[in-house]
């Protein structure tokens, strides 16, 4: 199963893998029934790289830890490739709900690999360091922790702290609940997150120029002073501009919208919310 590597550049490397759509429910259980029937390799293939977006999400929640961001979307990747192969496409949820526990144990267990630790002989030990530092799900998710949990083995939990070594949530003291990482926050962001919002910010403007192109004259005309203006003009003063009804050119804003809409969420990237349009007014 070959993946994208990981280029010197979020960029490039975001370009890259914004090149496979993601899939319909009902294109992702066709696909998790092949593998997991037949091992269909291609099948598989195409599990990973539709959700290689979801990884860089999720890594991006740890870019504070002092890791390079690349190691932790290449350790997100290997969690991502390890759900596909233990996905049960038969329980009813869909694969990120699933996956999204995987790509978590990778990435919090190449941070501790990485943050002083050592190897401790208790399996109980080590499951119990695991699951401190497995997050909840979400409310909504279809998934019980039940499901994952029984299929975690040691391979993702061989590593324990030792006595020496000082949880930075740990209350400084038992009557205060202010703890260590309290004093280590820096209201700044941080260079690689300026850089990767830079990124991002680029990568949207440039999908939404493609997007703008795909409209007619007249379509875009009232995009750009409907939607996109700074102090937006109604619908009766672009009608009367262009010599239409009211009513006409609501009906033309609806489907360059639409027409947006699924141009914007061809090319979605899934770092964040697809980027939402300002509200229009009357």
């Amino acid at each position: 199963m070959s993946l994208p590597v990981v280029s010197d550049s979020l960029q490039n490397y975001l370009a890259e893998i914004n090149r496979f759509p993601i899939l319909s429910k009902e294109e992702e259980f066709r696909l998790a029934v092949r593998y997991y029937e037949k091992k269909d390799v291609d099948a598989a293939h195409t599990l990973v790289t539709s959700n290689l977006r979801f990884v860089v999400k999720v890594a991006l929640e740890y870019r504070n830890y002092g890791v390079s961001l690349k190691d932790l979307i290449q350790e997100g990747n290997i969690g991502l490739m390890t759900a596909v192969k233990k996905f049960n496409p038969y329980k009813g949820y869909r694969l990120i709900t699933y996956a999204v526990w995987w790509i978590r144990s990778f990435i919090q267990d190449y941070i501790l690999r990485t943050r002083g630790l050592v190897r401790r002989g208790s399996k109980e030990l080590k499951k119990k360091l695991f699951y401190r530092n497995m997050p909840a799900l979400g409310q909504g998710c279809e998934a019980s922790g039940s499901d994952v949990r029984n299929e975690v083995t040691d391979e993702t939990s061989a590593w324990t702290i030792t006595t020496n070594d000082l949880y930075l949530d740990t209350p400084i003291s038992d009557d205060d609940m202010k703890t260590h990482l309290d004093g280590l926050v820096d209201p700044n962001a941080s260079q690689e997150e300026l850089v990767a919002e830079s990124e991002v910010e680029a990568i949207v403007k440039r999908d939404i120029t493609r997007a703008l192109a795909l409209l007619d004259e007249r379509e875009r005309f009232v995009i750009e002073n409907r939607v996109m203006a700074e102090k937006p003009r109604s619908l009766q003063r672009i009608g009367d501009e262009l010599g239409l009804t009211r009513e006409r050119v609501r009906q033309i804003e609806g489907t360059a919208l639409r027409k947006l809409q699924k141009a914007l969420s061809d090319s979605y990237v899934g770092l964040h919310s697809r980027p939402a349009l300002p509200a229009s007014v009357e």
